[in-house]
């Protein structure tokens, strides 16, 4: 598997990686998660420490968490379905429920051995979205566990991988633009078979000889807004909550700016021929 430009790579970010993995608190699956679909083919393991979801050619599985959120960093370690993963995709997002749902989402695309895994990142708002940026990654994220965290804020959604910046989605609705705000959010993953579109739009199949796939999870951790009983487990005092004023500072936005430029491979703000009429508002330079 080619990954251009690593050690570059790995001198931009080593700065950020130790602080970031340095978490104050792992939760415990069991007592943060449920198991909602696939008939013990997800596992949680290692006193509460682990989870695994399988994938057959009978059905996946997943998760949820007891939990609605309200705003929040969220971090999840993953370790990708290996091997020849084609027509697989391993979700992990924040989501509400219902026709004008909001949603945040992680979706890896499994691929061909040799070939690099596809992260795709979508964000939901009143039901719509159509908004995914996709990305190539900069290691193999089958060999070993990485961090995949979402930071939730009313001024904005960062997508991080491994501490580094890859996508914002900005809160425009000064422009009309809808926001996710008001709707508590779950945490959700699955791994489910998606071979009509997920390896190059479809054309590769999933391989079920090589069944069950696996995708493993650890390391959960949320510093969120707890949402129970119509209210919220936050104070208005946010100094004790820095991430809900926290931004992307300079260096922030070249990490971010440089890893859409080496690796973003879809944008749907640049999709001229699928949004013919007009690209999306928010696409706009400000």
């Amino acid at each position: 598997m080619l990954f251009p430009n690593s050690k570059i790579i790995l001198l931009i970010i080593a700065s950020v990686v130790p602080n970031f993995l340095a978490l104050a608190f792992a939760g415990n699956f069991n007592q943060d998660f449920d198991i909602t679909w696939g008939d013990g083919r997800a596992k949680i393991l290692n006193n509460g420490h682990l989870v695994t979801l399988s994938l057959d050619k009978t059905s996946g599985s997943g998760f949820k968490s007891k939990k609605q959120y309200l705003f929040g960093k969220i971090d999840m370690q993953l370790k990708l379905v290996p091997g020849n993963s084609a027509g697989t995709v391993t979700a992990y997002y924040l989501s509400s429920l219902g026709s004008t749902h909001d949603e945040i989402d992680f979706e890896f695309l499994g691929n061909l051995s040799g070939d690099p895994y596809v992260l795709q990142t979508n964000v939901f708002a009143q039901g719509k979205g159509n908004r995914e940026q996709r990305f190539y990654l900069w290691f193999d994220p089958t060999k070993d566990f990485h961090t995949y965290s979402i930071l939730w804020n009313p001024q904005s959604i960062i997508f991080f991988v491994d501490g580094t910046p890859i996508r914002e989605f900005k809160n425009l609705e000064s422009k009309g633009i809808p926001f996710p705000k008001s709707q508590p959010m779950r945490i959700f993953s699955s791994l489910w078979d998606a071979e009509d579109w997920a390896t190059r739009g479809g054309l590769v199949k999933t391989d079920w000889s090589q069944a069950p796939f696996t995708a493993s999870y650890q390391n959960f951790n949320a510093q969120a807004c707890v949402w129970s009983s119509n209210s919220s487990s936050c104070s208005s005092n946010t100094s004790s909550n820095s991430w809900l004023t926290q931004s992307l500072d300079s260096a922030g936005q070249a990490r971010i700016k440089w890893v859409q430029k080496n690796y973003m491979i879809y944008n749907y703000c640049t999709a001229t021929k699928r949004f013919s009429q007009e690209l999306p508002p928010e696409c706009s330079p400000a």
